[in-house]
């Protein structure tokens, strides 16, 4: 069978796209907005052969805590059940780790064994950094379902394939912990797979919630029986915040002894660096229950010490007290070995259906609608093709934007006006034509008035 065409979009533009955009040429329309997003990072930040034909092998030793293994495995035997109707429907479906390596892959045996020849088998790596675009990998960068078809895939070896893949994410940290991929030779894939794969991983995500709830209680416990008159928080291994004392409101803004249990009320602590401090005390004190660590963090007070002591439950790290005004343990030591990936000179976006092209230049700022960014430019208001703040900032923040609040990114060369609000805070003004005031953190405002000299 021949090259096939994928459900909504003709292969043979797409096609034509792909190879004017891989010879470094601009691509206007005819490619889905997160297909070319996904195409930019293949192209720029990871340098993907896009002749590739066959998947690297993955490392041979994958680290997997418990929980991921617990995880992994309740996903293999929705991939096994679900594997059976492959055989019927000439498909297969893979489950892979959170590093897009492939643990097992069930279906019909002819599908296995054109898969086989490109690596889609065990032991392969289907990250997007190393195969380019397609559903396992691309999945890995975004959140819900993604599908890719025929020419789409980043690589020429894999464009008689259609996939669909997602990653079930940890609730708390939200990194992926595993993942779900169908894919199939020749011919485009069921309407039914999309639904299936976000029932499959939302039932997944929705026992890992269950678990967080559990764990929050279970470190509000623990919590209470630290004794300090320092401000004192309690956080998840994810770095926000699920109590604190009375002493840590008026330092970091957050509502003394009032516990947020569930994974979607915590809020993240207003101390610059701190969620990355908790990251590596996470590293250091699993298994270790008297590790004791401590950093510098800056806080709307200025810098801080703050000493971090993990908290377990069941022997599991469910979080840490972060003590502020006092050092102790082991001193974290910042690291500046990081070499950023070269950034695209330009972003894409998404209005009325078309793509549009902007230079980093053009955009003033952009504002996150839960996992929607909306992009004020000189062209109006646009979506980002790209999903998640996190991901646009990744992008952006090497042509001068600057995270100043959980929901907004600036460009700090177009900040045109700064103004005090009603309690202190400061505003940015980008535009003074427009009735637009951008909140600025508390725990950003110093790097803020850093950078504009002010």
């Amino acid at each position: 069978m021949g090259r096939w065409l994928p459900v909504t979009i003709s292969a043979e533009p797409v096609a034509r796209a792909r190879e004017d955009f891989a010879a470094g040429r601009d691509v206007a329309a005819g490619v889905r907005p997160e297909i070319l997003a996904s195409w930019s990072r293949c192209r720029d930040r990871y340098d993907v052969d896009p002749g590739l034909r066959i998947a690297p092998a993955a490392p041979e030793h994958a680290e997997h805590c418990l929980e991921q293994e617990v995880v992994l495995a309740e996903l293999g035997g929705l991939a096994a059940i679900a594997g059976r109707e492959m055989e019927r429907s000439g498909g297969i479906i893979a489950v892979a780790d959170g590093s897009g390596r492939v643990l097992a892959a069930y279906g019909d045996p002819e599908a296995q064994r054109r898969a086989e020849a490109s690596n889609l088998a065990p032991r392969a790596t289907w990250a997007e950094d190393t195969t380019g675009t397609n559903g396992l990998g691309t999945a890995l960068e975004t959140t819900g379902p993604v599908t890719v078809t025929g020419a789409e895939h980043w690589c020429e070896g894999f464009h008689d394939w259609a996939c669909t893949g997602i990653a079930v994410r940890d609730v708390v940290t939200g990194s992926p912990i595993g993942m779900l991929d169908v894919s199939r030779w020749g011919e485009p894939l069921s309407d039914h797979v999309t639904g299936w794969l976000e029932s499959a991983a939302g039932g997944v995500e929705a026992e890992l919630h269950q678990r967080a709830v559990a764990d929050g209680r279970r470190l509000v416990a623990a919590f209470a029986e630290r004794r300090t008159r320092n401000p004192l928080l309690g956080v998840d291994v994810g770095g926000r915040a699920v109590i604190g004392n009375d002493a840590a409101e008026p330092l970091l803004g957050l509502p003394g002894a009032t516990p947020m249990i569930s994974p979607g009320d915590r809020r993240e602590p207003e101390a610059a660096e701190l969620s990355t401090v908790v990251r590596w005390a996470a590293g250091r004190a699993s298994g270790f229950p008297g590790w004791t660590g401590s950093a510098v963090v800056t806080t709307p007070s200025g810098e801080q010490p703050v000493t971090l002591r993990p908290l377990h439950a069941q022997d599991r790290l469910i979080g840490f007290t972060c003590e502020f005004g006092v050092a102790d343990g082991e001193p974290h030591t910042p690291r500046d070995d990081h070499v950023p990936s070269p950034a695209p000179d330009r972003i894409i976006g998404l209005r009325n259906e078309r793509l549009v092209v902007l230079m980093p230049a053009e955009i003033r700022y952009a504002e996150a609608d839960r996992n929607t960014v909306w992009l004020s430019t000189d062209r109006g208001r646009i979506q980002a093709a790209m999903r998640g703040l996190d991901h646009v900032d990744e992008v952006l923040t090497p042509h001068g934007f600057c995270r100043v609040h959980r929901r907004f990114l600036v460009n700090m060369r177009r900040v045109a006006e700064l103004e005090r609000g009603g309690r202190g805070e400061l505003l940015l003004i980008t535009d003074p034509r427009a009735p637009e005031f951008i909140p600025v953190a508390r725990r950003h405002v110093a790097q803020v008035r850093r950078i504009l000299g002010v």
